[in-house]
């Protein structure tokens, strides 16, 4: 993958989640510039590619992520989390070179950290410390469970994907970039009414753009009104355009689950 600047690093906390299974979750934290007492706010977490997989706790702000989250920081108050994944592992264990795959029986260990973590999250401040939630000085303001955004590039893109199949009713709007999913996950995605915009470059030689385009197609079978947004003279790195895309914000930040709603 093309490295690129991760942004102002700075402004992230540095912190690691520990699951139940003794998982360590490393992970960056940006919150607010200013919380209101009271407000909730909406999540987005972002799942790296494999090129930013190990353990410095910031090789997962490079590619756009970071530059993207605090760049967009003050008109589109959040609360995000950039967790990285383990140079050994991914957040989907299947071959990303394959023309399909089935969804795996359990998550893999480093998605079932971030699931996790959402629920720690969830929970009303203040969070009991037996979560193993150690992100930031900073108290983490309390998350709007009806906003709760999933964003994704290339090995990311498989992790968006493979969330919203195991927890579609959880997630209100998702954005997998250049990944992959199985056709059977296009059904709890559509009944759940995950609002999903999907990016892919047509000339990608690692994850196939036939990957995105089969499950955009079985998404729209079964109802869904999922965009899609493919690249024709783009290669794997078609993040660079799609998190460029000016309406994305906007329109990741309109979603709403109905599910969720207080």
């Amino acid at each position: 993958m093309v490295a690129a600047s991760p942004g102002d690093a700075s402004s992230f906390a540095s912190g690691s989640y520990v699951d139940a299974t003794g998982y360590v979750l490393p992970c960056r934290l940006l919150l607010p510039e200013r919380s209101e007492p009271g407000a909730r706010y909406p999540l987005v977490l972002a799942l790296h590619g494999a090129g930013e997989r190990g353990s410095d706790n910031t090789a997962q702000l490079r590619n756009g992520i970071g530059a993207l989250l605090t760049a967009r920081r003050r008109a589109f108050p959040c609360v995000a989390i950039v967790p990285q994944c383990a140079l050994e592992r991914r957040w989907v264990e299947v071959d990303w070179s394959a023309a399909s795959h089935r969804l795996p029986s359990t998550p893999s260990a480093p998605l079932h950290a971030v699931l996790s973590l959402v629920d720690a999250l969830l929970q009303p401040p203040p969070r009991p410390p037996a979560l193993g939630l150690a992100l930031a000085s900073a108290p983490v303001p309390a998350i709007d469970p009806a906003r709760l955004y999933l964003l994704g590039l290339s090995m990311g893109g498989y992790g968006v994907w493979d969330a919203l199949a195991r927890q579609p009713q959880r997630f209100a709007a998702a954005i997998p970039i250049c990944g992959g999913a199985a056709d059977a996950q296009a059904e709890p995605i559509a009944t759940a009414r995950v609002a999903v915009w999907a990016f892919h470059g047509a000339l990608d030689p690692v994850v196939a753009v036939e990957r995105s385009r089969k499950i955009v197609a079985a998404l729209r079978r079964c109802g869904a009104a999922v965009r899609y947004t493919e690249y024709a003279d783009v290669g794997h790195d078609s993040w660079h355009r799609a998190l460029a895309e000016p309406e994305l914000w906007p329109w990741l930040f309109s979603q709403h689950n109905p599910s969720n709603l207080p």
